[in-house]
């Protein structure tokens, strides 16, 4: 069986620099990185929720989360400078390859009622945003281990030049989308 960058390589690549009259292999639109983001309000209160979320975001990326930092403080939030608010990850490489079949393959099937991905989740650049109500999806994740649902949000850039270029590339990566949606 193929991973999936030698998909990537052998069958996507070639599709796209014909669709797209690309003529140098370099300017071929691919996958650039995968960012993993969780916001945690709550983590200001109870340390407690931010170590079982770097535990959680861990297994889930293959690799340990970034804790982000408020950059100023909000009395309207009750948050202070400095104070601990969310996770971040940046995959790239194999870590992110793996990590976007884990998505397509295992992950997207497991949601209820699952009938592809929003096409409307794509910028101008042709990257894509896609987020998650619960953690309980995907398979490292522990039952026991979570406390209350959390969501994460999953950005996927690529060096697409527009939204058109962004949405083949998925679309041939394995990229589930939703039939009739824009």
């Amino acid at each position: 069986m193929k991973t999936l960058k030698e998909k990537y390589l052998e069958e996507v690549q070639p599709k796209m620099m014909e669709e797209f009259s690309i003529k140098n292999v370099f300017a071929a639109p691919k996958l650039k990185k995968i960012v993993i983001n969780m916001g945690l309000a709550d983590a200001k209160e109870d340390a407690g929720i931010l170590e079982k979320s770097v535990v959680n975001v861990a297994a889930i990326s293959g690799q340990k989360p970034v804790v982000t930092k408020a950059k100023k403080s909000i009395a309207a939030f009750k948050l202070t400078k400095g104070a601990s608010i969310g996770l971040m990850v940046t995959l790239r490489g194999d870590k992110m390859y793996a990590f976007f079949n884990k998505l397509v393959n295992i992950v997207l099937p497991k949601v209820r009622d699952f009938r592809g991905v929003a096409q409307t989740g794509f910028d101008s650049k042709g990257n894509y945003n896609l987020g998650f109500k619960e953690l309980l999806i995907f398979p490292e994740i522990n039952y026991k281990n979570v406390d209350k649902p959390r969501g994460l949000q999953v950005t996927i850039n690529t060096t697409a030049e527009n939204r058109e270029q962004g949405k083949m590339l998925l679309e041939l990566m394995g990229m589930p989308f939703k039939k009739g949606d824009r």
